[in-house]
């Protein structure tokens, strides 16, 4: 369970959310701007290589419009939809306020993407007074298969009028053919955005430099209208190379333009200067003091005042010039000049980064640079710090990429804490298999050298063993019995302060009810109740009022029940939590206690709600997967609905054949089994849908077909195929577009 639901949400930083300025000198290209704005379409790809000018061009064309213009500057953090399409959404917003339901739907940690949030910012789009434009700067960035399907479905549905327009290195892998086919995307590419003669003029004279008409000719011949490559070549003439003609032989070719970067540029300018210039490439983004820290230095703000002014592909990411960062192009051969020249001082330059970013707020960056110097202590600290508040805001893709670090670099087992967090973290997403390789990590991981003991300690104060303790007792590998005894050492060990606190209540609390102590159970899920609303820990408290309504039905006291309910339904609500692993437990009590009031359709609605979420009810958390489904179950079967009531009862008795020692819980699952088997076959509706139809679900509602959505799910398109029939069977649709109506109108796809 994790501490606290609200928690780190994406560092949204005002340089990615605004076009760059268009400074003196920059040429002008009104025939592509004219060309963009002519497009009746509502995608446009601007491709081309590095320095074309692509960033240029859409900023020139968001002035045209009047600003009215979303801009989202992509980086790799964007590699996790979350993160995307909260960048996407303040973009729009600031054109015109949307729909904020469309925030609140960002905030789960198990939020389908595509069918959910991407739907909403359409409807937000579609409700705008007028057309809106949204740009997205460097899309070659995002490798997230996830976040390009989140893309392709914005493009394809976005009202008549408004638009996307993506510029990057190579074409982004959208379903192109489909957008094509359908008269729904443009494209600009490298041979419009070459100069021409014309321009090629204007660029070199703001540069400074006055060739005359042969050598003009000469130039643009040479360069191939590539606007960077001239501009390099004026920078070179400016800087003092004598050899008029030498610099103009671009070819594109990295190796080439590294060597004439060498030889043509870097060799004019003073070694002071050249020193900073690939020094501070290590940085993506870079400020004064940064810079000073990075370099052991100081006055390299007004080193990069110099730089803006002399226009030396440096650009300026906020109004009062604090904040910079190099042409993209520009930066990578300035860093392959480092790793050529200095390559034994990358590392450090790496780790004073990560130092600086970390003591001045930017601790995701301080992760990225001390993952790229290889300090792995660093990293673990400040990933055991962010773990969950990242997970609780949604950004699970990035999580994964964290721990994915360790795994990769076979780190795992030299940091528990880091271990504990990320079985924990696979628990919490329905991974078992996951769960129990990082658990078992844990759990061998050797005792740390005293030197080392600060940085393979938990954050919060509290002893390993008890970290240990509380993963044994989430995880319920040894039996309900070992649960509880886990939770109360963890319990005895956590700091007073520990967010785990309420965490471990509930689990020791749970294990009393599972092994039929209720009494002893609802004392100290109370507790839990009311240590966690002090705390702020809106997980526990929600499950912990879960499973006292459990205990209410036990007694047969079903106003207390449906208190209890009512409540964990308002903490769900204020916590966002609506795809938090346990929120199928609130919604199966919730279900029974308005079955008992007499409440078809709302019982109904909670039972759509819980069964979204059923995938994420495995062995991994076994204790409260059975007991939810064992209650979904009986509200099945209340209302007749045979065909569910042996679906959910199924996955309890798989879950069972692993963890079987639950307690009382096996016996329950065999009491309602007896039910059934008494009970007339019924006809199979949406309830009867398996976990794997439930995964497929939210991709049937999304552009992608079969064997897409095959490759997304790691199937076969048979596979798919076959799922995909007995979803339309069960729901009694004939097609895929009336299968996505059925489950909407059912509630099987959050709304």
């Amino acid at each position: 369970m994790t501490s606290e639901r609200a928690g780190h949400a994406p560092e949204l930083v005002e340089w990615k959310l605004r076009p760059p300025s268009i400074r003196p000198g920059i040429v002008a290209r009104p025939a592509l701007v004219d060309f963009l704005e002519a497009q009746p379409v509502p995608l446009i790809c601007v491709v081309a290589p590095p320095g074309y000018g692509k960033t240029t061009l859409l900023a020139q064309w968001a002035e045209r419009r009047d600003r009215r213009v979303g801009w989202v500057s992509v980086d790799k953090r964007d590699n996790d939809p979350v993160m995307l399409l909260t960048s996407i959404a303040v973009a729009l917003d600031r054109l015109e306020p949307i729909d904020p339901t469309v925030f609140r739907s960002l905030g789960a940690p198990s939020v389908s993407a595509l069918a959910t949030v991407v739907p909403r910012l359409v409807s937000a789009v579609s409700a705008m007074t007028g057309p809106a434009a949204l740009v997205l700067d460097h899309v070659e960035q995002l490798e997230n298969q996830e976040c390009l399907d989140a893309v392709a479905e914005l493009a394809l549905a976005l009202p008549t009028g408004s638009r996307i327009v993506l510029a990057a290195r190579h074409t982004p892998p959208l379903p192109v053919a489909l957008l094509r086919a359908r008269g729904r995307m443009a494209e600009v590419g490298a041979a419009e955005l070459a100069m021409d003669q014309r321009e090629a003029r204007a660029l070199l004279e703001a540069a400074g430099v006055a060739p005359s008409e042969a050598e003009l000719g000469d130039i643009v011949e040479r360069a191939e209208g590539w606007p960077v490559g001239l501009y390099l070549a004026a920078l070179a003439r400016k800087a003092g190379n004598p050899r008029h003609h030498a610099g103009f032989g671009f070819t594109g070719d990295d190796r080439f333009m590294a060597d004439y970067l060498r030889s043509e540029l870097l060799a004019h300018l003073s070694p002071e200067l050249v020193e900073f210039l690939t020094r501070t490439a290590v940085l993506e983004r870079m400020c004064g003091p940064l810079c000073d820290a990075v370099l052991a230095t100081s006055g390299s703000g007004d080193t990069l005042a110099l730089l803006e002014e002399s226009n030396l592909l440096l650009v300026p990411l906020d109004r009062r010039r604090e904040w910079y960062r190099y042409h993209q192009l520009f930066r990578e051969l300035l860093l392959a000049e480092l790793e050529r020249s200095e390559p034994e001082l990358v590392p450090r330059l790496r780790a004073r980064a990560a130092a600086w970013c970390e003591a001045n707020g930017l601790p995701e960056a301080a992760i990225d640079y001390a993952q790229a110097a290889g300090d792995a202590d660093r990293v673990a600290r400040l990933v055991a710090g962010r773990v969950f508040g990242t997970y609780a805001s949604g950004r699970f893709d990035t999580v994964q990429g964290w721990l994915g670090w360790f795994e990769e670099h076979g780190l795992v087992e030299r940091y528990p804490p880091v271990a504990v967090l990320g079985a924990c973290i696979q628990a919490l997403v329905g991974r078992p298999a996951g769960a129990e390789r990082w658990a078992n990590a844990a759990g061998a991981a050797s005792p740390p050298a005293p030197a080392a003991e600060g940085t393979h300690r938990p954050a919060d104060g509290s002893t390993m063993e008890a970290h240990l303790a509380m993963m044994r007792g989430i995880l319920c590998r040894d039996g309900v019995a070992r649960m509880r005894a886990d939770a109360q050492a963890a319990r005895a060990g956590l700091s007073p302060a520990s967010p785990w606190l309420t965490a471990v209540m509930v689990i020791e609390g749970a294990a009393e009810v599972v092994q039929g102590q209720l009494d002893r159970g609802d004392a100290i899920l109370a507790q839990a109740v009311e240590v966690g609303t002090d705390a702020g820990a809106f997980p526990g408290v929600s499950t912990a009022l879960a499973e006292r309504g459990l205990v209410a039905i036990e007694r047969g006291d079903w106003p207390a029940a449906g208190t209890l309910a009512d409540r964990a339904l308002g903490v769900v609500a204020a916590g966002r939590l609506e795809d938090y692993i346990m929120s199928p437990l609130v919604h199966a009590v919730a279900a029974r206690t308005a079955l008992h009031r007499g409440e078809l359709t709302g019982a109904r609605n909670h039972l759509a709600r819980a069964a979204r979420l059923r995938p994420l009810l495995t062995y991994a958390v076994p204790w409260g997967a059975v007991q939810t489904l064992l209650q979904l179950g009986q509200a099945y079967l209340a209302l007749d609905d045979l065909a569910g009531a042996r679906t959910v009862l199924g996955q309890a008795r798989d879950i069972l054949q692993l963890r079987p020692d639950l307690g009382v819980l096996p016996a329950e699952v065999e009491a309602l089994r007896s039910r059934l088997d008494m009970a007339r076959d019924a006809g199979r509706g949406a309830s009867s849908l398996t976990t794997a139809e439930l995964r497929l679900l939210p991709l049937l509602a999304t552009h992608l077909s079969f064997t897409e959505i095959g490759q997304r799910l790691y199937l076969s398109k048979h596979t798919v195929k076959t799922q995909a029939i007995s979803i339309y069977r069960k729901l009694g649709a004939s097609s895929r577009s009336e299968a996505v109506q059925r489950v909407q109108e059912v509630g099987l796809l959050a709304g």
